[in-house]
Formats: C-alpha cells, structure tokens, sequence
C-alpha cells in the first residue's frame, strides 16, 4: 500500500516502464478496440483485484463490481455492462465471482438496521431465506458463512442467466456461457462451483424464457 497519495503516481511510472520492457508495443496494442472474452461479475472488496486473481493482462478481462457481487433486476448499471459485453465485446464467458469472508455476505446474515445497505443487502438475505433449511442445519457458523458466499454466487450467476441478453446471445451464438467462482483469501485459489449453465437454463425458460420477445424492448430495457 503506498505510504501517500503521491506515490501511486511513482508506482504508475514503475508499472509503464516495466510493461515496456516486457513488451515495447504493449501500450500501442492497449489503445486499440478491447477484445475481453470475459465479462467478470465480482465483490468491490479491496482485496479481489479481477484481472490479478485470473493472472491475465489489461484488456483481457471486462470487469463490474458491486457489493456482494450481486445481479439485481433493477440494477440498471449491472444489466447495461452485460448487455454491453455480450452484444458489442462478444464475450464468451460471465464469471459470477464471489469470496470467502465477504463483508456484505457477513452484513447480510446479521439481523441488524443497516441504513442505506437494507435494499442492497436483502438480494443477499433473499438467498439465506430460500436456503434457509441447509444453511440453518450447519451449526459452525464460518461454514454457514462460506456456503452463504457460495450460494449467493449461484443465485447471482441464475440472475444473468435469466436476462433476455444472455439468454438471446446464447441462442444465437452459443455463448456467453454463465459460470459461478469463489475465491478464497486464505489461499488465493480461484474455486469453480461448475454450475451446470444449460441445466440452470432450462429449468428457468419455463417462467424467464425470453428469447421470442416480439415488443419493442425486452425485460433489460434493451432495444430488440
């Protein structure tokens, strides 16, 4: 952690030199139309930094976060970068991408008056509510916690799964295909919880299928 403001600008000038030498173009080839192949969903946690976890470079990643890594319905900032990933960048993957000793995750589980946090974190109390019977039945409480963490994330990644972008692009183009991670900051391994996204997209369509849409705009607010 820099030890004052000003030294982050010293960092900056390390890191251009340094990518320079690497690569001389590297900066030429960052200017140009970002190209990501995935659209990365995760926590604003100060310790999950996306592109580092993934071990990728600037531009290989296209990157929303929130508290609580959450796909809210009404979050018109979350559907406009997955619309935007999938109908301009073409991405072929969304990680949904949550982690263990999450604070909002911890905040949610408390039944306490957040103030301005109550709207936010009800998405999350929603999940311990649905799941209450499993998550109730594990007495270690740090376990409860993690497998609301992991929970949550499945919730989130069916969240996507259900807007008319996703599920239209994946109709036409067989991708993006939706996939939930935990990361884990003891360790620093990246977890897959290999939710089956075809599954998870059938089981919904009955209610969330979206891809015959005939009006003018979809349940996104997007143009058809």
């Amino acid at each position: 952690m820099p030890s004052t403001y000003e030294q982050i600008f010293e960092n900056n000038k390390k890191w251009v030199a340094n990518m320079i030498t690497r690569d001389a173009d590297f900066f030429e080839k960052l200017a140009k139309d970002q190209t990501p192949d995935y659209l990365y969903i995760g926590c604003s946690d100060s310790r999950v930094p996306a592109n580092e976890i993934m071990g990728l470079e600037p531009g290989d990643v296209f990157v929303h976060r929130n508290v609580g890594n959450l796909v809210n319905n009404t979050d018109l900032n979350v559907l406009t970068v997955i619309n935007f990933a999938v109908k301009h960048l073409n991405v072929k993957h969304i990680i949904v991408c949550g982690h263990y000793n999450c604070g909002g995750v911890k905040a949610a589980m408390i039944p306490k008056d957040m103030g301005l946090l109550n709207p936010w974190l009800r998405n999350i109390r929603d999940v311990y509510r649905m799941h209450s019977q499993e998550l109730d039945a594990i007495t270690d409480e740090q376990k409860r916690y993690s497998r609301l963490v992991e929970l949550n994330v499945i919730e989130q990644a069916t969240n996507v799964i259900k807007t008319a972008t996703v599920q239209k692009g994946y109709q036409k183009n067989g991708c993006p295909i939706v996939h939930g991670w935990v990361f884990d900051l003891h360790s620093g391994i990246l977890i897959d919880l290999n939710i089956n996204f075809k599954a998870i997209l059938e089981s919904i369509q009955k209610i969330y299928n979206l891809t015959g849409i005939d009006s003018e705009h979809n349940e996104d607010g997007e143009e058809l």
